[in-house]
């Protein structure tokens, strides 16, 4: 997919922001986006590194905030090109950095792909950033992959939620109130990226009661509002 460097960052709540490229029509029927998170910190965390090819231009963007060099650690939900495919990149710029993953993701391929021993975290272990606290949240198969988990920041309510909430569209607002879940669920309709695991129902609920204020979104914009009821929303509709 050839997409052009536009990458743009913007804050979405204290200390956070999100880091976003757009792909226009042209490239994409109806448009995309990729999102990345970036943490400020005593120990500063980037949460999806986003595809190979655009790791000059995120790079370009983060450091309008930080040096890319004073990353200390590099979180993503599951293997995947948009989640993690710059991995490599990031850690040569940032040699104090650490991979931040799940369990099963250290074990079956992050320690294989890069030299930096990752921090393999168990559902609801905790990873201290200094004023921020993350909690890890084990999700196999939700939406996908054995290794999948997400990260929720107990100090600002915000879930990191990955691939739930995928928007179509080139998400050019940061940080929304409307609803996320009907254009999220017919982009789904279309190209079904959910397992429908057994486990789905209790891994959405186990989130909704985190109460998360604020759904940072890997595809569109980042969200605000009644986190909990949103999740158990799409809760309901997976099941239908």
């Amino acid at each position: 997919m050839p997409i052009a460097a536009r990458t743009s960052i913007d804050a979405i709540a204290p200390d956070i922001y999100r880091v976003h490229t757009p792909v226009p029509a042209e490239e994409f029927p109806g448009g995309f986006s990729f999102n990345q998170y970036l943490i400020v910190d005593e120990r500063p965390l980037l949460f999806h590194t986003g595809p190979r090819r655009l790791f000059p231009s995120i790079r370009e963007a983060i450091e309008r905030v930080i040096p890319l060099s004073s990353l200390r650690y590099v979180a993503f939900s599951h293997v995947e090109a948009d989640e993690c495919g710059s991995l490599p990149e990031i850690l040569a710029a940032a040699p104090q950095a650490q991979p931040v993953c799940s369990q099963v993701a250290a074990m079956v391929s992050v320690s294989d792909l890069v030299d930096a021993a990752p921090v393999g975290l168990a559902d609801g272990q905790l990873l201290d950033l200094g004023l921020h606290q993350l909690a890890w949240q084990s999700a196999p198969h939700v939406p996908h992959g054995w290794e999948c988990g997400f990260v929720f920041d107990r100090t600002s309510a915000t879930l990191f939620c990955g691939d739930l909430f995928t928007q179509p569209g080139t998400g050019d607002a940061a940080l929304v109130e409307t609803d996320i879940l009907e254009p999220s669920e017919a982009f789904r309709r279309q190209m079904d990226y959910y397992a429908h695991g057994r486990d789905t129902p209790g891994v959405i609920e186990k989130l909704a009661q985190l109460e998360p204020r604020r759904l940072a979104c890997m595809h569109g914009s980042a969200w605000s509002g009644d986190g909990a009821a949103l999740l158990r929303s799409l809760g309901r509709s997976l099941a239908s």
